[in-house]
C-alpha cells in the first residue's frame, strides 16, 4: 500500500487502478528575435515614462559643487547625472574585465595550439 492509497482511504487489499497517463502537451514555440525586441522596447518605455516623472517630481534648484567648481541644476537632472556617471564606470571595469579575459583566453589558445593558433 502506498502513501496514496492510505491518504485516499483505498484498503489494502483493494485492487489498485493505475492513472492514465495524459499525452504529451506540444511544447510552446520559442520565442522569436521580434518578440524579444518587442520586450525590450516595452521596457524601455516603461523605464522612460518613470524617468520622466522623476524628473517632474524633482524639479528643486541646488547648488552643485565639484573640484571646485559650482553650478545651479535641478535636483532630478543632478540625480540623473551621477546615475548615469556610475553606469559609465560599471561598464569601463566590465569592459576592461572582458578584454583581459579575452587576452588570457588567446594566450592559452596559442599555447595549447588550438585552433587559429599559429604553426
Amino acid at each position: 500500500m502506498s502513501f496514496q492509497d492510505d491518504v485516499a482511504g483505498v484498503p489494502s487489499g483493494a485492487p489498485r487502478q493505475e492513472r492514465a497517463v495524459p499525452p504529451p502537451v506540444a511544447s510552446p514555440s520559442r520565442p522569436t528575435r521580434t518578440a524579444a525586441l518587442w520586450v525590450a522596447v516595452a521596457v524601455g518605455l516603461v523605464v522612460l515614462v518613470m524617468l520622466i516623472v522623476f524628473f517632474v517630481q524633482n524639479q528643486d534648484m541646488i547648488t552643485v559643487r565639484f573640484f571646485g567648481l559650482q553650478g545651479t541644476l535641478a535636483l532630478g537632472t543632478t540625480l540623473f547625472i551621477a546615475a548615469v556617471g556610475g553606469g559609465v564606470l560599471v561598464a569601463l571595469a566590465g569592459g576592461a574585465r572582458i578584454l583581459q579575459l579575452r587576452m588570457v583566453n588567446h594566450r592559452r589558445k596559442k599555447t595549447m595550439g588550438g585552433p587559429g593558433a599559429a604553426p
